[in-house]
């Protein structure tokens, strides 16, 4: 006849299910985390920078070996950082069109490109204020504070404050000081 456990026996059993499913989550996780730094830089994965440059070549692998698919034209524009091997940089643009970028054309200073043509831009973070400006589709705009629904802009001499969702340029609920 089996031999019955009691309730501390029981606790205790319960306490090492526990620990070693907590464990085993633990090393699950542990890759997840990794994969969200950048293997070189060790910063954040995806993240966003500025192209330098007023050109930049686009090339389809990593080194000055692989061939040129196009080049970006425009300083300062928005890019996103999707991967990194040695000294050059996987970027996308706003639509998605990407290559590899030697990591000395790009820049941490961060920009935006604006989303909806004629974007009223507001002197403060309030649709009730005054509006300063209006910003064109893809006009390439300096970010400063964001929050949860505001980024505070500069392009052309004019600052304001345009909602966040008019804005390509900055991660999915990423604030900016």
């Amino acid at each position: 006849m089996p031999r019955q456990r009691t309730k501390k026996q029981d606790e205790q059993l319960m306490k090492r299910v526990l620990s070693l499913a907590a464990l085993i989550v633990a090393m699950m996780c542990a890759p997840l985390a990794a994969s969200e730094r950048g293997p070189v830089t060790n910063l954040p994965m995806p993240r966003f920078v500025s192209l330098k440059a007023s050109e930049g070549n686009v090339r389809r692998g990593p080194s000055l070996s692989h061939r040129i698919d196009w080049v970006f034209k425009h300083r300062n524009m928005p890019l996103q950082v999707v991967a990194e091997h040695g000294h050059w940089r996987r970027v996308v643009d706003r639509d998605g069109a990407g290559g590899w970028v030697h990591y000395t054309l790009l820049s941490g200073t961060r920009f935006g490109l604006v989303e909806e043509d004629m974007t009223p831009v507001y002197k403060t973070a309030d649709t009730n204020s005054m509006v300063v400006a209006h910003a064109e589709l893809g006009a390439v705009t300096r970010l400063g504070k964001c929050d949860d629904y505001w980024c505070r802009i500069t392009a052309s001499g004019a600052k304001g404050w345009v909602p966040r969702e008019k804005l390509w340029g900055l991660m999915p609920g990423e604030t900016r000081e």
